[in-house]
């Protein structure tokens, strides 16, 4: 069975990762070899690399946990793991939209700008005052 280093190799999880989902209890407490180091069988490997897909999809590790729950009874309904996924969705949607205006501004920004002098551009002056964006960005 692989040690933490190899745990880490294997999943792409970090070494003090793979710790701190421990201590949380994403992943529950490894066995020990005769030396006393933290050995992981596959069943524990598995469970990283679902962590840490879901952790690439954005899911925060609230909901991880709770999807973890529901993979650990597969005669369980869908339907929640289905409404976690809605909600992340949804979050992605709005981020996605909020860097679409940044974007948008960014370029309406560099557009108007006349490539002068600081004293004329419109890049120093928009960020001087947030009114003059074309719409709200904040936050």
């Amino acid at each position: 069975m692989p040690n933490i280093g190899e745990a880490s190799k294997r999943t792409g999880v970090k070494v003090p990762t793979i710790r701190y989902y421990e201590q949380i209890g994403l992943l529950p407490a490894p066995g020990r070899s005769a030396g006393n180091q933290r050995v992981y069988d596959d069943a524990m490997l598995d469970r990283l690399a679902f962590i840490r897909h879901a952790r690439d999809l954005g899911f925060p590790l609230s909901d991880i946990q709770d999807l973890l729950a529901m993979a650990d009874d597969p005669d369980r309904s869908c339907a929640a793991a289905d409404v976690i996924t809605t909600r992340q969705l949804a979050s992605v949607k709005a981020r996605i939209a909020r860097l679409t205006a940044l974007q948008q501004e960014l370029e309406r920004m560099l557009t108007q700008c006349s490539h002068g002098t600081i004293a004329d551009c419109r890049v120093i002056e928009v960020l001087g005052n947030h009114h003059l964006c074309a719409r709200d960005h904040a936050g």
